[in-house]
């Protein structure tokens, strides 16, 4: 009886464990994410973020090794601002 408590009371605990914070992936995860220029955004270009080359687009332009901030996702392009030093 006391085996099987004590086996309840640890499947519950490792369950909210793991389960104390909502996964961040897709979309949401890239909104505000910073990142580096690869290839000169003139308005489109490449960037770093989060390890992974992604299309961008920045109005205002940026060079190679500035940093951005991902505004929005507009398919499999991010639309991204540079971020002032």
């Amino acid at each position: 009886m006391g085996g099987g408590a004590i086996e309840v009371g640890e499947a519950w605990f490792w369950w909210r464990w793991t389960h104390r914070r909502r996964a961040v992936v897709g979309v949401e995860a890239l909104s505000g994410a910073v990142g580096e220029v690869t290839e000169a955004c003139r308005p489109d270009g490449w960037v770093r973020v989060a390890g992974e080359l992604w299309r961008a687009h920045c109005e205002a332009g940026a060079d190679v090794g500035d940093r951005v901030r991902v505004r929005a996702v507009d398919g499999l392009t991010l639309v991204v601002e540079r971020v002032d030093a």
